[in-house]
């Protein structure tokens, strides 16, 4: 029986999160909801505790500290495979995902007659049919050049690398090995697809709408854009020089092709 789970990290937005959960409810009223805050300093874990005293759907997950996005994402899938939801949601709690947009991604996980039936589902900005709204021009191209850096640099098939809104099967999160995965910054998202094309999964793009957010920051800065792009070049060159050495190594037949690692 499939029990949806929809994560929504959270660190200062108070303003934005009770509008986004009755928006996830009020478009797939059979999902739960969890909540992982970093401590917010604006009363967002409180706010979501109010949330989940009155709702049996909305469950909170506490963290000490302000972690990094990836480590709040990872924490909550463990958390979501222990209590068994499938499919596990990933939802930004500023409104730039628009809930209204979930059930697309849902329905794509699905086995189709046209399709084999998706492990992920990418809610993606740059396929036919995706657009932004309320983004300044340089954002958008840094968005674009972002995401095709790294489908050329890690030979993904994706168009939106970077993308956040995902649909994961359970099954899918344990193939990736989350183990295995350890950027914790915004990184995180091109880590985790490229473990999940690691893995040989079915990755799928359905087209969303991203909106800026209109109330509260964005977490968004450029150190945290260099340290994401210098992640891909080096897992890049990682992963080319270790696919030589496997191949040299079976051309040996010598049997010492090191085993692949993505730290």
């Amino acid at each position: 029986m499939s029990r949806p789970l929809v994560v929504i990290p959270t660190y200062d937005e108070r303003e934005n999160l009770a509008d986004t959960v009755a928006r996830v409810h009020a478009c797939v009223p059979d999902a739960s909801v969890l909540v992982v805050d970093d401590a917010s300093p604006d009363g967002t874990g409180e706010l979501a505790d109010g949330l989940a005293a009155s709702d049996p759907r909305v469950q909170v997950l506490h963290r000490s500290a302000k972690n990094g996005l990836g480590g709040a994402y990872l924490e909550a899938f463990d958390w979501a495979l222990e209590r068994g939801f499938d499919p596990i949601v990933q939802l930004d709690a500023d409104g730039s995902h628009l809930p209204e947009q979930l059930p697309r991604l849902l329905d794509r996980l699905d086995e189709r007659a046209d399709a084999a039936p998706a492990d992920l589902v990418i809610g993606s900005r740059w396929v036919e049919g995706g657009s932004i709204e309320n983004w300044p021009r340089h954002r958008e191209l840094l968005s674009k050049w972002g995401s095709a850096y790294a489908r050329v640099v890690l030979r993904l098939d994706t168009r939106d690398a970077t993308a956040g809104y995902r649909a994961f099967r359970a099954s899918a999160l344990r193939r990736i090995r989350l183990e295995d995965v350890h950027t914790r910054g915004y990184g995180f998202q091109v880590d985790m697809l490229w473990h999940a094309r690691e893995a040989g999964l079915v990755i799928a793009e359905v087209p969303v709408t991203f909106v800026e957010r209109t109330r509260g920051r964005s977490k968004m800065s450029p150190v945290i854009v260099l340290e994401a792009i210098l992640r891909v070049t080096v897992w890049g060159l990682r992963s080319r020089f270790g696919r030589r050495r496997r191949d040299a190594a079976e051309a040996r037949g010598d049997g010492s092709a090191p085993r692949r690692s993505h730290a």
